[in-house]
């Protein structure tokens, strides 16, 4: 039966099967001849001349892209299977075809214009790999930006972004804070947000390591807000012209901004630079909250001693912190009014505060919360007498708010008589150092300790006191946590052993008393250190017992007068509550301590700190 093509019911072509096609193909010679160059005998000469261009560039694009045949019509060849594998010498010759190139009569390997095509032919799909490679990274790319825009960070709006870097850089304080430079490298997004976010450059400095032109860019982004001020040079610089010169250049490019500075710190070595500053501070300033000045050469003598202009036109409102250091200002009440921290130090000789001068001052400041005197020259003695009888009918001076108060160095007379005219029912720390004989001022604290002292931190050095009086002081103050006695010369077993155990019926001495230092204590004895610990590990107070737990109250008369009288029994009987255990002590500089009583302590105290001792190689056993 002769083949012919058909097509399904569906119009598809169907193709006949390799048996049909052999039997039409033995009586039609004519339609499937072979090229003479694609011979399927095996018995070919491998030297027969290539075939014509045309016939190559049929075979290529039969191989390529077979056609379709149409009904009634045979293509030459239109089955790769028939031809078995393909020839790869016609690929150059498509290739030559794709580019446009001029044709060629026939193919010859030795030919010097078919390698020159062909390498153009290379050359063309270099190219087009290369910008094929181009557009892969260019995908890539917006592929990337794709994705990171998907990241939670991105889709934050720029303001609280921007209130997550002033929290992590402004308000971490000492934790850990975060540094602007390490935000700005993150990416151009961190970088714009921190430059356009002013709170970040609000903190301002000016030092031998922070120079003027870093402080005029951070003034430049810090806009309108707020500024923290601090212009600090020590008295290390061998050039003193040099620092004065970098003062005055830096008040003169802060001096616009004076008028939204929060915060204002200077310290430089000596008086005239001082002034020099502070001499272009007569701007008023609303929102000045902090104030601070040093001079480091305190005790050095010249001609600037006399108060300059007032400080910032004597405007003020804001103002609550005052911190001066040998800075002579006449005492101007304008700038220390209304004030709820104030420390004043370095004043020698003729330029100290007097009593009176102090009193006036704490007038002044009702809502007072810090105080802080140090390294004063002490009051007249000659005075006393006249001081004691004026302050005894004087106004005592009230500060309801008094938190923490330090007197170090500060004079015995003038501490003696400021605590003997100042009531403060709210202090819980205390500090007096260098003070000699503290016992008038121990006095004086027991006598407000009548009314109210909730003192939880009191801090003794250098000083010397009675022991006793100062065991009835230590009996008024309930609520002391931290005791800290360091290099006194006066403590015996009698302080220690009424802090041990209490007498008959009397309650603990310092029940809450955690933290106890006896910083170079030299006198400081053994078993009265180890009665102290070991009185005090029963670490919570003791319980009722059963039987003194009130029961359901009775009805008749009779029974409850009975009632009454067994709690009240019970209430007798009871323990006196125990105090709590000691969580940490100091014993450094304490050469009577051996190396087995620290490891004695720390079997009690959790912790337990002392010089280290090192053997004779150097090296640290006991930390």
């Amino acid at each position: 039966m002769p083949w012919s093509s058909s097509t399904s019911a569906d119009g598809e072509r169907v193709i006949p099967s390799t048996k049909d096609r052999s039997s039409f193909a033995a009586r039609n010679p004519v339609y499937f001849s072979r090229p003479p160059s694609v011979s399927s005998s095996s018995s070919s000469s491998p030297s027969s001349p290539p075939p014509p261009y045309e016939d190559i560039h049929a075979v290529g694009e039969s191989i390529g892209s077979p056609p379709i045949l149409g009904v009634g019509a045979v293509g030459t060849a239109t089955y790769a299977s028939d031809f078995g594998p393909p020839d790869l010498s016609t690929a150059p010759v498509s290739i030559h075809r794709k580019h446009n190139l001029s044709p060629l009569p026939g193919w010859n390997q030795s030919s010097d214009v078919t390698i020159s095509h062909l390498r153009e032919a290379l050359d063309s799909l270099d190219t087009q790999v290369a910008s094929l490679l181009s557009k892969r990274q260019e995908l890539e790319s917006h592929l990337e930006q794709a994705v990171r825009s998907q990241s939670p960070i991105f889709r934050l709006p720029e303001e609280l972004v921007s209130l997550i870097f002033v929290t992590g850089v402004c308000d971490a304080g000492d934790e850990d804070p975060l540094m602007i430079s390490s935000l700005m490298l993150v990416c151009r997004y961190w970088r714009d947000i921190a430059v356009n976010t002013p709170e970040l450059w609000s903190t301002i400095c000016i030092s031998p390591h922070d120079s003027i032109e870093k402080a005029r860019r951070r003034l430049a982004r810090s806009k309108s807000v707020p500024l923290d001020v601090t212009i600090s040079f020590s008295p290390r610089v061998d050039n003193p012209s040099a620092v004065t010169e970098n003062i005055v250049r830096a008040m003169d490019l802060l001096r616009p901004a004076l008028w939204r500075t929060k915060s204002f710190r200077l310290s430089v070595p000596n008086r005239p630079q001082a002034h020099a500053a502070l001499l272009r501070c007569k701007e008023d300033a609303p929102f000045l909250e902090t104030l601070s000045i040093c001079i480091y050469h305190s005790m050095q003598d010249d001609h600037h001693a006399s108060p300059c202009l007032p400080l910032f036109n004597g405007y003020t409102p804001r103002l609550q912190s005052c911190s001066f250091t040998s800075f002579n200002f006449g005492w101007d009440r304008r700038i220390m009014s209304g004030l709820r921290v104030l420390h004043l130090g370095g004043y020698w000789n003729g330029y100290s505060p007097s009593v009176e001068t102090l009193l006036d001052v704490l007038r002044g400041c009702p809502d007072l919360q810090e105080l802080a005197l140090r390294n004063m020259t002490d009051a007249d003695v000659d005075n006393l007498t006249h001081h004691d009888q004026e302050f005894s009918a004087a106004k005592v001076v009230r500060l309801p708010r008094l938190t923490k108060a330090s007197f170090y160095y500060a004079g015995n007379i003038r501490t003696r008589l400021l605590l003997s005219q100042v009531t403060f029912p709210a202090l819980q720390s205390l500090d007096l150092s260098y003070l000699d004989n503290l016992t008038p001022i121990l006095e004086h604290l027991r006598q407000q300790s009548l009314t109210s002292l909730p003192l939880q931190h009191l801090r003794i050095e250098s000083s010397l006191f009675n022991e006793s009086k100062f065991v009835n002081l230590l009996r008024r103050l309930m609520s002391l946590a931290t005791l800290e006695l360091i290099d006194i010369e006066d403590i015996s077993c009698f302080l220690l052993k009424n802090l041990s155990a209490p007498p008959a019926s009397h309650p603990w001495i310092c029940p809450k008393l955690e933290r106890l230092n006896l910083d170079g204590c030299t006198t400081l004895e053994w078993d009265a250190l180890r009665t102290l610990v070991e009185s005090r590990l029963s670490g919570k107070p003791s319980q009722l017992p059963s039987s003194a737990t009130p029961g359901p109250r009775p009805v008749s008369s009779a029974s409850a007068s009975a009632y009454i009288h067994s709690l009240a029994s019970a209430r007798c009987s009871s323990p006196v509550p125990g105090p709590r255990r000691l969580s940490s002590v100091d014993v450094t500089r304490c050469h009577q301590i051996s190396k087995e009583m620290v490891q004695w302590l720390r079997m009690y105290v959790r912790d337990v700190r002392c010089e280290s001792v090192k053997s004779i190689w150097g090296d640290s056993i006991l930390p």
